[in-house]
């Protein structure tokens, strides 16, 4: 693989403007090529010809004792020297002077060094300021490790004597702190010099530190320097000056916090609460190491192009720039600098022995997770089960054509009972009402799937950071084969079902048992709930109990804190309200209904009616709520705007439902008046907010000024696309009317069509949302720190 393929493919797709431009600088490289070329055709005859430089006297294998004593060469031999000049922020930029005369030089050349030295500046300071912020991250980390071995020993041992083992302890502790980086403030602890128990600090990298860095790192009494012999006070004393950060991240958080409950705050001193401060604090060390390595990867392959670029000049022209130029590489920050290796051993090391009980291999194992391998047995059971689902397919059609059952007696009654449970429609070409025969619940959730899985493959394929938007684990997340294979799975299932009852319904033998028969159906989805909440650890567990965890935070809105997995779900979830009406529809035929004869008054009944304006709005109103938690907490007048939106669809949908069961004119019209409202809102919100289009001044007219893909008509026909499928809900305001489909068809159509768009929707937004993360270089997940120092607390009330 070429380097410019792998440098493309190593980016950090959110730092993608912070590395070095490599594909421009090789464009100057080409045109500098070809200019030297254009000379070479005019100067030289046709003849072949030696070059001059073999005509030189033959220099020996051996290097000679000149070149150990002058490595650098003569002056001569130089073609341009890399001064360093202080620039903005006190940082070192670095400029190309040329030791030739501008005559000698091509307009090329001079565009060349100068967009280089434009680039490796750019390179320079970004890492310098990246640097500076994870060594701040690590004296803050420093300190929450004090109060965790405090807290440790508190809870584990109360008795334990702090004068002698807990300098153990915190010896690990304290080689997080670096000492190129001035901390804050510790705690303001009163009268320290009258504290008995004084701990004595000793840093095991110590002769370490001296070598890279003579600077000592102080933090008020704590002193970390090259010295062995520095104190600081006893960590059991850091307890009576820290609290448990409320991050109103629960349920009971949030209670608390509304109620204005202090004592949420206080340390308990329980062995719940050290187990979840553990965990938190695990989480927060295993981002700080992926933010190390990836900063530590972004070093290295700039360097690396750097390099290439120089090598590749020089080949072209064979001046020898370049090892004038990697010297000043070499003597800059981001090439001289050792901190962030430093500091990743010095996290390995801390997290392996307090997280990890000194296990170095499992310690390992959560900092470094494994890619997740495509397996050869996902592939074959996706084609397997593919082509099972296409065989059954097939089967079901050629079975009600050959055996005429639309014209049959009791069509009807199945129509209207059986349909819910599996939703069908029908085409001219007398593709019956039961066309796919799945269950209207998994026919919804199938397709939904498959969308899905087409929006991962193309988030993949135009490199759209999806893992670390949603908050995927890197070993966990499915890719767009495992969610295909589980879509297919269902379909089959739900397939097999279908053509059980049918079979059972058309043998003579068997349609007596017309009890068994009904409850083929539940018998489905028994089975599909119980794989979704089974405990063990098979069919993609961890991704169902992030599902199921998700589901449930959506739910429970506004008492959790808001990410963007949950209004993304819950944003899901509202183009499926026709599946949970199905899941609605499928208690009470099971439940209220008789389902030996096939009947149910669902219809008739109040409390069916009720729930069904209730099941419609819950989506929209979890999403309302989640819109006015956001408002509150981000203080941003979108979010009301947003709120506002949600709230206008649950009066659409509400006055719908209500024109769909009494029916009416007058029902009619404020049902297409709220409605109209609501989807031209919506409209509006998908294009220009959710989307980022319809941008007046941008770079690229009416989209926006970043694109990922490079067809701007695809942009174009998702608006308009939107458009259509958005105003395709207004057909049961309209009464629109197909001859060859029923009606109860009709609105199964609609409801597919909601959730293709919602499909184009996911990854439209999603590309908006990795776009602004680039524009932030926003990279890594936020994890809240368990612990609040006073003098914090005091300074954000200041």
């Amino acid at each position: 693989m070429k380097f410019g393929r792998e440098f493309v493919l190593q980016m950090l797709p959110e730092w993608k403007e912070a590395y070095i431009d490599y594909k421009n600088l090789k464009t100057l490289l080409k045109e500098i090529l070809k200019l030297k070329r254009k000379e070479e055709q005019k100067t030289s005859p046709r003849a072949l010809k030696r070059d001059i430089t073999l005509y030189r006297a033959f220099s020996g294998l051996n290097q000679r004792y000149s070149d150990f004593k002058n490595p650098k060469g003569d002056i001569e031999d130089q073609f341009i020297v890399v001064n360093a000049v202080n620039g903005e922020d006190s940082n070192m930029n670095y400029e190309t002077k040329f030791l030739m005369p501008f005559e000698e030089l091509s307009e090329y050349e001079i565009t060349f060094f100068t967009r280089l030295d434009y680039e490796f500046n750019k390179v320079d300071k970004f890492y310098r300021d990246k640097a500076k912020e994870v060594m701040n991250e690590a004296v803050s980390l420093n300190k929450q490790m004090d109060a965790l071995i405090a807290l440790r020993i508190k809870v584990e041992n109360p008795n334990f004597d702090s004068s002698g083992a807990v300098r153990d302890l915190a010896a690990d502790v304290a080689n997080l702190a670096t000492p190129t980086v001035s901390s804050p403030s510790s705690p303001r602890i009163p009268d320290r010099e009258h504290l008995v128990v004084i701990q004595e600090m000793e840093l095991s990298n110590g002769e370490d530190l001296e070598e890279s860095n003579e600077a000592v790192d102080v933090c008020n009494s704590n002193v970390i320097g090259k010295n062995p012999n520095t104190y600081r006070p006893a960590p059991l004393e850091i307890l009576e000056y820290v609290t448990i950060n409320n991050t109103l991240e629960t349920p009971t958080s949030t209670i608390k916090a509304v109620l204005k409950d202090s004592k949420s705050k206080e340390l308990k001193f329980s062995k719940k609460e050290l187990k979840k401060v553990e965990e938190q604090l695990k989480q927060v060390f295993i981002e700080f190491y992926l933010k190390l390595r990836l900063l530590k990867r972004y070093s290295f392959m700039n360097l690396l192009a750097v390099s290439k670029v120089m090598k590749k000049y020089d080949k072209i022209t064979s001046r020898g720039a370049s090892r004038s130029y990697l010297k000043a590489v070499d003597n800059s920050y981001l090439g001289s600098s050792d901190e962030i290796t430093m500091l990743l051993e010095r996290v390995e090391a801390t997290f392996i022995k307090h997280f990890s009980n000194s296990n170095r291999r499992k310690g390992m194992k959560s900092l470094r997770p494994r890619a997740k391998k495509g397996k050869h047995k996902t592939t074959f059971f996706l084609g397997f089960f593919s082509g099972y689902t296409m065989a059954l397919l097939v089967t079901l059609v050629l079975i009600i054509n050959f055996r005429n059952l639309m014209n049959k007696e009791g069509s009807i009654q199945y129509m209207e009972n059986i349909f819910p449970l599996y939703r069908q429609a029908r085409t001219s070409l007398k593709l019956l009402f039961f066309f796919s025969q799945s269950n209207s619940l998994f026919a919804y959730i199938i397709l939904h799937l498959l969308m899905y899985a087409v929006n991962i493959f193309f988030w993949k394929r135009y490199r759209v950071n999806y893992r670390f938007i949603f908050g995927f684990k890197q070993e966990t997340e499915l890719g767009y084969r495992e969610v295909f294979l589980v879509s297919v799975g269902l379909a089959l299932l739900s397939l097999a079902s279908v053509l059980a009852n049918l079979d059972m319904e058309m043998d003579p033998r068997t349609k007596s048992y017309q009890k068994f028969t009904e409850l083929v159906p539940l018998g489905l989805v028994t089975l599909v709930l119980a794989i979704t909440l089974c405990p063990f650890n098979i069919i993609y567990r961890s991704s169902r109990l992030f599902l199921i965890k998700s589901i449930f935070r959506c739910i429970c809105a506004p008492l959790y804190k808001v990410t963007l997995i949950d209004f993304f779900l819950a944003d899901q979830l509202t183009s499926q309200v026709q599946a949970i009406r199905s899941l609605e529809f499928y208690i009470c035929y099971y439940g209220w209904g008789d389902f030996t004869k096939r009947h149910n008054n669902c219809r008739s009944s109040t409390i069916y009616n009720s729930f069904y304006f209730i099941v419609a709005v819950l989506p929209y109103w979890s999403r309302f709520l989640q819109c006015l938690r956001r408002l509150l907490e981000e203080k941003d007048v979108t979010h009301a705007y947003n709120g506002l939106k949600y709230l206008l669809t649950i009066i659409a949908v509400i006055m719908r439902t209500t024109y769909d069961l009494k029916k009416g004119m007058g029902w009619r019209v404020l049902a297409a008046v709220s409605s109209a409202i609501a989807a031209f809102m919506s409209t509006y919100w998908d294009i220009v907010k959710d989307w980022g289009l319809l941008q007046r001044h941008s770079k690229n007219p009416w989209l926006r000024d970043k694109l990922l893909i490079s067809h701007t008509s695809v942009y174009f026909a998702a608006m308009v696309l939107n458009i259509i499928l958005r105003l395709a809900w207004l057909q049961s305001v309209l009464n629109f009317h197909v001859p060859f489909l029923h009606r109860t068809a009709l609105t199964t159509i609609v409801a597919c069509l909601e959730i293709f768009r919602r499909g184009m929707w996911n990854f439209f937004r999603l590309e908006n949302e990795h776009l602004n993360n680039v524009g932030k270089f926003r990279a890594f997940k936020s994890v809240p720190l368990p612990f609040n120092y006073y003098d914090e607390d005091d300074n954000k009330d200041e």
